[in-house]
């Protein structure tokens, strides 16, 4: 989803779940189309490719991760507002600086949420490709990377060029703007490679090096005002050669020189993020945004036009994908693997997505629906009991081919959501609960603006046990777990914007974070990396990528315990099998659960969340014997 100032999703796509009738044991569990002649979808096979079964993602916010080069930073001139908005004394914020404390020219503009948004830090390519080994260390092997093409926002969800890298996240923002001046975007024929378009490719080249994945964000439904197409559509308006780029709702009329009766829609109503029109049947976009963003596509996934995608992107992220009419994309995934066979393309779908995958032909969806509303709904928010959460993982999981199933990107937060360490520090147990998203993405309940009584505070020693017993979850079921950066460090936010604070590194000293953006009392929290957080996370992206059972093996629930709210689970692949227990409960459980046939053998324990944590195992040859501390999860594997 677009960032924006205000929240605004509110997706009411239906979909028929098509929920296959699985049991809880282990059994089962270049070239382009015309918009009249779209292709047919792929098959799963076709679409999904072997690589994402396997990837353990990491989702960066470019401007946010980390400021490798000081000297492109952002100007006052290049903000998103007019420049005579913004007071003269702004400056680039401190990367170490408290969150919520305020510089003076964002004191001159109003309160906290009033200037925050003008904020830029610096983060860029340079501090992406200087962090590649952190993200080697960690395990990650693919990267999600929220929207990096030229616009003047913080986000870049508001584009003015889809064929450049914004000039700010590259060596020479200036002369790439010149030379970006120099083009017929229309034509890629005039294209330049500027300084951040050389950059990125070798970014794409470092990590492919480490044998790390680049997926991109396109935003193919609106784009800033400053794009190419609308500037010039703004001033010759009916004249203009892009008239039927957008959709547009009245011209101004010339015979009335003192009003302006220029009209357009806008993204939700967001006046700053034109939207594109879509032809007179409505089954694609119209020829000309279409043909352009089919010729940007090539432009990232085969950069030197030879056919061989290998010095390109892997794949691409699509924003808002249920507006954009699904002929255009059948055509578009089809460029796609055209271009690269093995490209993989998700779509941000909230909500379930089984048939629109099909429809549409992406490899998988960001896995809202399937995962982090369950997962957040149980080990989170305890408002749902295991039975109920193993329930809807089923419906959900079965929704999907296996193929699909194992490359859906599983995450919890992300840079539309509060961070999962606020999650839990704002769980049901504070009075929060709905009983289809538990309040997943409700802005009444998450944005301080709505809410003032949201706490802002970093999360307690109990309460990161919560969080370490999600990412045992989220690395030990079904689908390609993300992470979203920072998360594995420690960091703490409530919704947009404050899940995007500058990325914490053990290389940096920050600020105590004791300021509240309404003047309310609160802790004075240290802000620090989390050397124990993140070697939880190392240790359990190691766990997965060592074993097959965890990347592609069936999953079976053994025995889900409302009583003692536990949950048993067993991934099985070939001779590798994995038992892993939960307990969401704060309370010590001693528990037995039976095994099926197909599990009766000694176990071992093999990890343990937290580590170290005084789990005892033992066996009657039917049953594991369990006894597990709260809020601790165990995995166990077949005794040598």
């Amino acid at each position: 989803m677009s960032p924006r100032p205000v929240r605004l999703q509110d997706y009411t796509r239906s979909v028929v779940l098509g929920i296959l009738l699985v049991g809880l044991g282990l059994g089962a569990v270049g070239c382009q189309s015309s918009p009249e002649e779209s292709v047919a979808p792929p098959t799963p096979a076709e679409r999904t490719p072997a690589w994402a079964q396997d990837a353990v993602w990491y989702q960066i916010f470019p401007e946010r991760f980390r400021n490798g080069d000081p000297s492109n930073d952002p100007t006052r001139q290049t903000l998103q507002r007019p420049v005579a908005d913004v007071p003269a004394a702004w400056r680039p914020t401190r990367w170490t600086r408290d969150w919520y404390e305020q510089a003076e020219w964002e004191r001159e503009t109003g309160g906290f949420y009033d200037g925050v948004y003008d904020r830029r830090y610096g983060g860029d390519l340079q501090g992406v490709l200087d962090r590649l080994p952190y993200l080697d260390s960690l395990g990650v092997t693919a990267l999600y990377v929220n929207p990096v093409f030229s616009a003047r926002s913080l986000h870049k969800y508001d584009g003015s060029s889809y064929h450049h890298i914004d000039p700010n996240f590259g060596p020479d923002p200036a002369g790439d703007r010149e030379r970006m001046a120099q083009e017929n975007p229309t034509d890629p024929s005039t294209w330049h490679v500027t300084a951040a378009d050389s950059l990125f490719f070798a970014l794409v080249r470092k990590a492919h090096a480490r044998d790390m994945r680049v997926v991109i964000d396109g935003v193919f439904n609106h784009t800033g005002r400053d794009f190419f197409a609308f500037q010039d559509l703004a001033e010759n308006q009916s004249d203009s050669r892009y008239a039927d780029w957008y959709a547009v709702n009245a011209f101004d009329d010339p015979a009335t020189p003192d009003t302006n009766e220029f009209d357009y829609t806008g993204w939700w109503g967001v006046k700053s993020l034109p939207e594109f029109a879509n032809n007179e049947a409505g089954t694609t976009l119209q020829s000309g945004p279409r043909q352009y963003i089919l010729d940007a596509t090539e432009r990232w996934m085969d950069p030197n036009g030879d056919g061989d995608p290998s010095d390109g992107v892997d794949g691409w992220r699509l924003d808002v994908a249920e507006e954009v009419p699904v002929g255009f994309w059948r055509d578009w995934n089809a460029h796609v693997r055209d271009l690269n066979p093995d490209a993989y393309t998700v779509s941000e779908v909230w909500e379930e997505a089984s048939g629109y995958l099909e429809d549409a032909g992406f490899s998988a969806t960001m896995n809202y629906h399937g995962f982090a509303f369950p997962v957040k709904g149980f080990l989170v928010d305890h408002a749902i009991e295991p039975s109920r959460f193993a329930e809807l993982l089923r419906e959900r999981r079965s929704a999907h081919p296996p193929r699909v199933r194992n490359a859906l990107q599983n995450l919890v937060g992300s840079h539309d959501t509060p961070r999962l360490a606020t999650m839990v520090v704002n769980r049901t147990d504070t009075g929060y609960a709905q009983p289809e998203r538990f309040d997943y993405d409700n802005g009444a309940v998450t944005d301080l603006r709505q809410n003032p009584d949201y706490k802002v505070r970093a999360p307690t020693a109990p309460e990161r046990r919560l969080q370490r017993l999600v990412a045992l979850f989220q690395m030990t079921y079904v689908g390609a777990p993300m992470m979203y950066h920072g998360d594995e460090a420690g960091m703490w936010g409530a919704d947009d914007p404050d899940d995007r604070k500058p990325m914490v590194w053990p290389d940096k000293s920050y600020d105590v974070e004791d300021d509240h953006p309404f003047g309310h009392d609160r802790p004075a929290d240290p802000v620090r990396f989390n050397d124990a957080l993140f070697g939880t996370y190392q240790n359990l992206i190691s766990l997965r990528r060592e074993h097959d059972a965890l990347r592609r093996g069936s999953f079976g629930v053994v025995q889900a315990d409302d009583e003692r709210d536990m949950l048993t689970y067993a991934r099985t692949h070939s001779q590798d099998t994995l038992v892993v227990t939960l307990n969401r409960s704060a309370e010590a459980h001693s528990a037995r659960v039976p095994l099926p046939d197909s599990l009766r053998q000694p176990y071992e324990v093999l990890r343990t969340v937290p580590e170290g944590a005084s789990v005892r195992l033992q066996q009657d040859g039917t049953a594991l014997l369990l006894e597990v501390p709260g809020h601790t999860g165990v995995v166990v594997r077949p005794a040598p």
